[in-house]
């Protein structure tokens, strides 16, 4: 950890990932003036945010397996080129469809960069390093996210939406820079060299279909999503050299992780999507207030989020794995407290920084526990597969609970509508969060982090 060459890759692993982290925190704050300068409908704005995380969650398995086969540093390096160029594509759009479009590619770039950023600290560092590394990687990536609503937000309100996206490109050359001057290689000498393109494409279609069929309520869609999902398995099973080598779920632990991580980032990514409209739409905040109301659970990552990797390491995961998603849930019921009132201090401020807290306390016991779980050689796919589980759950909530609690065309737009949906909203991610802490209270093993014996 205190080596020039420890500094560098989590320096990089940081600025890529956090570059990523930025757009999804800053995107949600534009949604409501995206929509009225492009003259988007719900369903749209649902694209613009699902677009990205359906490429991203489709092809990050790919993105992990080709780190592990050409270097992880190599890879990572052309994700974040990509995601800068699409970057600079989204800044551009004319219209919705095709800053839709735009994000899609976003996708693609991210799944090349984000697997590798973990990935590089996995084959780095030394076993005892690793989770304060992460813990140091969750914290830093956190500025991003700080940082995020105020460069964002006053960048909607007083410039234009479009530079959210056009300041990735100046971030993106820092972080090539770092990484190829200072950053090791590392890569799985046995893995495979074959391209797995029958289940990346069944991937992306499975997660396609079943989106397009949570957002337009198209039963067709969804039939057609289950197939490909079949499809993927099956594929999967029987192909020499996969994509996914299906038998790392055979780790009780990792599986466990996985289940874990689809529940509480489907929650998370729901809450940002919700909450950011909420304060916008019924509170009338500007797109720079609703970003800065975050601030504070940010700052608590920030400065706590090492921290919690070093309390993981040393009590095991199984307790802030399951505390802090709980925790988490009654920070998202004190939110309910946000109506058509500004009072931040009373209905914002303790819902979000209760929900700061849970948080810091499970983030990087979780990441650990999943890289843990996995082979070292396997540490592009096992971060690969954990990414693609976290996106895939915010792409499904995001997709699913408008439709569930009400709201469709340009409902979001109206205060007492949106205000109606808010609360059941709210109440379903809660869920999702104390379910998640019961899966890890049941299923996760303290040994993990100390290469302890793992029953199957």
């Amino acid at each position: 950890m205190g080596t020039p060459t420890g500094r560098a890759v989590v320096a990089a692993a940081t600025l890529g990932s956090g570059m990523a982290l930025l757009d999804g925190t800053v995107v949600n704050v534009a949604l409501r003036t995206i929509g009225e300068e492009l003259d988007a409908s719900l369903a749209q704005l649902q694209w613009i945010t699902n677009g990205y995380l359906l490429s991203l969650a489709s092809l990050i398995l790919l993105g992990g397996s080709l780190g592990d086969r050409f270097g992880r540093r190599r890879v990572f390096v052309v994700g974040t080129v990509w995601f800068a160029a699409a970057s600079v594509l989204c800044g551009l759009a004319p219209d919705p469809e095709v800053l839709i479009l735009a994000r899609v590619l976003q996708g693609i770039g991210g799944a090349l960069l984000t697997p590798g950023s973990l990935a590089m600290i996995q084959g780095a560092f030394v076993q005892e390093d690793r989770a304060p590394a992460i813990g140091a990687w969750s914290g830093l990536g956190s500025i991003a996210a700080a940082i995020g609503p105020f460069v964002g937000g006053a960048l909607i309100d007083y410039a234009s939406w479009r530079w959210i996206f056009l300041i990735n490109a100046p971030l993106a050359v820092v972080t090539v820079l770092i990484a190829v001057r200072a950053v090791p290689e590392t890569r799985d000498p046995r893995a495979s060299s074959h391209f797995d393109v029958p289940g990346a494409a069944l991937a992306a279609l499975a997660l396609g279909a079943t989106t397009y069929a949570l957002i337009e309520a198209s039963w067709l869609a969804a039939g057609l999503g289950v197939v490909a999902g079949f499809g993927f398995v099956v594929v999967e099973s029987r192909t020499r050299e996969p994509m996914l080598a299906l038998g790392v779920f055979r780790d009780r632990t990792f599986s466990a992780s996985n289940v874990m991580t689809l529940l509480v980032y489907g929650a998370l990514g729901a809450i940002s999507f919700f909450v950011t409209l909420q304060l916008q739409t019924v509170t009338g905040y500007g797109a720079l207030a609703a970003g800065a109301a975050f601030v504070p659970m940010t700052v608590l990552m920030l400065c706590f989020a090492a921290a919690g990797g070093r309390l993981g390491q040393r009590i095991g995961p199984r307790i802030p794995m399951t505390v802090g998603p709980l925790i988490m849930a009654g920070g998202v019921l004190l939110l309910l407290r946000i109506d058509d009132q500004r009072d931040y201090l009373l209905d914002v401020l303790p819902g979000v920084t209760v929900f700061g807290v849970g948080l810091v306390l499970m983030v990087a016991p979780l990441t650990a526990t999943v890289l843990a779980a996995a082979p070292d050689e396997h540490a592009g796919i096992a971060s690969g597969v954990n990414n693609a589980v976290a996106r895939a759950g915010s792409l499904l909530a995001v997709a699913a609970l408008p439709v569930a609690v009400g709201l469709s065309g340009e409902e979001y737009a109206d205060p007492r509508s949106f205000d109606a949906a808010f609360g059941t909203a709210m109440v379903a991610c809660a869920v999702l969060l104390a379910v998640g802490g019961a899966v890890s209270w049941l299923s996760i093993r303290n040994s993990v982090l100390d290469g302890g014996p793992e029953p199957h």
